[in-house]
């Protein structure tokens, strides 16, 4: 399947909403627009979010490299952004893309969110079923 990157238009309004931490980021979540799945969780600054809502391709900080970076330019695990919301407090931020390739983790899988505290075989999207239990 081919995705299209569209931009998102917003206020600095909006912009001026978002709280960053004291070193200037905030964290993002992304979570799979096809099935409500959350795959990953990562940084961004200003810079990376305005990127990321005029580009509609996920932009990050790298806390250990110290730069941008855009999900997907090294991996091919591509992720195009189709909502963008920030919380309440303005000091988190979710991201609902169309995920391309493998997955979003850099271990290969496709969540990075695949091991659960004392049920290694629980799998996360399969953990509503197990409350039932």
């Amino acid at each position: 399947m081919t995705f299209v990157a569209e931009p998102i238009e917003v206020t600095p309004e909006e912009l001026g909403r978002v709280s960053y931490n004291a070193d200037g980021l905030v964290p993002a979540i992304v979570q799979d627009a096809s099935n409500g799945e959350v795959l990953m969780m990562a940084w961004m600054n200003a810079e990376s979010l305005e990127r990321t809502l005029a580009t509609g391709r996920t932009w990050f900080w790298s806390r250990s490299r110290a730069e941008l970076w855009c999900k997907g330019e090294t991996s091919g695990d591509r992720q195009y952004v189709r909502a963008a919301f920030y919380d309440c407090d303005g000091d988190t931020l979710l991201f609902v893309v169309d995920q391309e390739g493998d997955g979003a983790c850099h271990t290969g899988e496709r969540s990075c969110f695949f091991r659960a505290f004392g049920r290694p075989d629980l799998d996360p999207t399969a953990a509503s079923a197990a409350d039932d239990a």
